[in-house]
Parts: structure tokens; C-alpha cells; sequence
């Protein structure tokens, strides 16, 4: 059972106050993942670790289930019931397609540090054609889902120095392995499965 938020900042000798625990437990539900590597998530993310079990207590009847990954060093609140949340498809064959890439590259070691990597724009042109089956979105447009990935704790923009090519590259967070799970997998299966129905329609169409 959850501890007060009064009880617990008693507990913490002053350290947090009450209003420090109702702030982090809101920004779990709003942003989803609390990372101990960004500057302004860090505090927050040592009071989920100090008392992860009193925050998973409070959010539990909301119908959200809080994880901590101790090596990386995020903590990720994950609703079990997402049919509030609307997400585009633009958005979703990218969340897809980084997972796709996040995937592929812990198989061959190269996480970072934090557990990011790193997706160069031609890398990720590609696997979009071979994974979504359709190309990949223009510059602009890609910045604005990117930042809707941000906001979901999945990826970051990182702006290229003047003397590359590329605008910017994007680093794939590890909370993404939690978020998209497999139900989010079988969208794209079934993505594919549609295109594959849409080209046999025409097919049939064009032969009567």
C-alpha cells in the first residue's frame, strides 16, 4: 500500500517536499519515461529510484505499470490501456522502424553509453523503404515526428555540425524496448499485410 506523500517527505528529513513527489508522479504519467542522464528529469528520476515502490503503488490504479531499468537508468510508466492516445501513422511506421534499428544494433553492440543509438539519416532512409515499405519522410516533416518521439521518451534530434552533409542524426533511447512492445511489433506486420492485400486488389482489378 502507498505511503502519503506527507509521510514520505517526513521520511526524507526535508530533502522532498510534498509537492517535489506529486510533480514527479505527474510527469510519469505525462511524459512516460524519466531518464537519470538529462538534466531535468534527473532529480525526479533519483526520487522514483529512492521510492519506486510507493510511486508504482499510486500509479497502479490509474491502470499504469512503473519500470525501472537500474543499468540505464530510466524509469518508464506504461498505461495498460493506450486507446486514449492518438498516434499517426507517419508516427507510428517511425516508432516502428527505430525500434527495427534499436534492435539491429544491440544484436551487434552498439549501444552507447546510456543505451542510445545512433541513426544516421541515410541508415534510416533505408530501413524505412525495406521495413515501411514507403519512403521515408521529408527533413521537416521528420523533425516534428521526431519531436513527438521525444515527447514519448523514444528518440532526441541531434543537429549535425555545419560541415555534415546530413541536417541531423537521431539517437534511439532504450526505453523504447518497454514501450513498444509487441502488440505496437504487430502493427507493422499488419501494415504490411494491408499493402500486400492493396496490391493484390489492383491486381485483380486490372486483370478483369
Amino acid at each position: 500500500m502507498k505511503r502519503s506523500w506527507n509521510t514520505l517527505s517526513q521520511l526524507s528529513d526535508g530533502t522532498y517536499a510534498v509537492q517535489d513527489f506529486e510533480r514527479t508522479a505527474y510527469r510519469l504519467v505525462t511524459e512516460q519515461v524519466l531518464y537519470a542522464n538529462d538534466r531535468t528529469a534527473r532529480v525526479a528520476y533519483g526520487m522514483v529510484e529512492d521510492y519506486f515502490g510507493d510511486f508504482a503503488a499510486a500509479l497502479e490504479p490509474l491502470g499504469i505499470r512503473l519500470e525501472r531499468n537500474a543499468h540505464y537508468r530510466y524509469a518508464v510508466a506504461l498505461p495498460a490501456h493506450g486507446e486514449g492516445v492518438q498516434v499517426s501513422l507517419a508516427e507510428t511506421l517511425l516508432m516502428l522502424v527505430l525500434r527495427q534499428r534499436y534492435d539491429d544494433a544491440a544484436r551487434q553492440g552498439r549501444i552507447e553509453e546510456h543505451g542510445e543509438v545512433v541513426v544516421e539519416l541515410p541508415e534510416l532512409q533505408e530501413a524505412y523503404q525495406a521495413l515501411a515499405a514507403r519512403t521515408m519522410p521529408e527533413v521537416g516533416e521528420l523533425r516534428e515526428l521526431a519531436r513527438s518521439l521525444k515527447r514519448w521518451g523514444m528518440c532526441r534530434l541531434v543537429d549535425s555540425e555545419s560541415d555534415d552533409p546530413q541536417p541531423f542524426h537521431l539517437r534511439v533511447r532504450p526505453a523504447i524496448v518497454e514501450i513498444l512492445g509487441e502488440q505496437w511489433l504487430q502493427r507493422l506486420d499488419q501494415h504490411h499485410r494491408g499493402d500486400d492485400a492493396d496490391e493484390a486488389t489492383e491486381d485483380d482489378d486490372a486483370a478483369a
